[in-house]
């Protein structure tokens, strides 16, 4: 009795065993919060960040108070068959975006399934809405980078920089971010194939930079580069060797910067 008693006892300690570690991988897998630099240390279940992943949150720098806008975490490097985020925000809401692959817990993001890399990159799209009052709020993340092996060994991570966004009012975030005379049009056509016209207008002469980024914040062409004269300008945009999908263009001068969003389908 007693040697059929301990052997039913390390079967069921080995049971508890598999089905803990199968039950930590489905929860892993399915994403975690309060790991940003906001509430949380991180992803230490995979060790201490490393300098090889690089994590980044890109969009706007500046934006009106209540209004929605898009931003994109995207990480590199490390092992990354995988890469899974937590995104959090000080103030604000946070929103998943239609096949992002996040979704949302409370008033944080994480992934809902370890994704893939596309051009050895893995990117989240996710919607920021600022809070009714001005000020700023701050935009936090972490990213995983995982070899997929159904265990912890040999994954790495990293915190993305701090991301602070200014809230503005409407007569703020004209002073701020649209100065009297610029402007950036919306692409015409739009959505294009392959090539498309971007508008934009300068009060005075000015040192501009107009460049183009896929949707995981990856530049993939600069248009204009250098100082510019006062005046509308037509740029021309060729798309003939890229990807369907969604692009950023963003212009920057010394007092001015806006991104917008254009469409090119194949």
């Amino acid at each position: 009795m007693k040697k059929i008693s301990k052997a039913l006892l390390v079967l069921l300690l080995l049971a508890v065993s598999v089905v803990g570690h199968s039950l930590y991988v489905q929860g892993s897998s399915s994403g975690r919060t309060g790991a940003t630099q906001l509430n949380g240390e991180g992803c230490v279940c995979h060790g201490a960040p490393s300098s090889a992943v690089s994590v980044t949150i890109s969009g706007a720098d500046t934006v009106l108070v209540g209004s929605t806008n898009t931003y994109v975490v995207t990480i590199t490097g490390g092992p990354l068959v995988r890469g899974g985020t937590n995104i959090a925000a000080s103030a604000g809401t946070l929103d998943v975006v239609t096949g992002s692959g996040l979704r949302k817990s409370g008033n944080e993001l994480t992934h809902s399934a370890p994704k893939a890399p596309v051009n050895n990159a893995v990117s989240f799209e996710f919607t920021f809405t600022a809070p009714s009052a001005a000020g700023s709020a701050i935009l936090y993340a972490n990213g995983n980078s995982v070899n997929f092996n159904g265990n912890n060994g040999g994954d790495q991570w990293n915190f993305a920089p701090n991301k602070t966004v200014v809230i503005a009012t409407t007569s703020s975030a004209t002073t701020r971010n649209r100065p009297e005379g610029f402007e950036l049009a919306q692409n015409f056509p739009n959505p294009f194939n392959p090539s498309t016209t971007i508008r934009f207008t300068l009060p005075q002469d000015d040192v501009a930079r107009l460049k183009v980024f896929d949707a995981s914040g990856r530049e993939v062409q600069t248009l204009v580069n250098g100082r510019t004269s006062r005046g509308t300008h037509f740029v021309q945009f060729n798309a003939a060797n890229l990807a369907s999908g969604v692009y950023l263009y963003r212009l920057e001068t010394r007092a001015f910067s806006e991104t917008k969003k254009m469409l090119l389908v194949k």
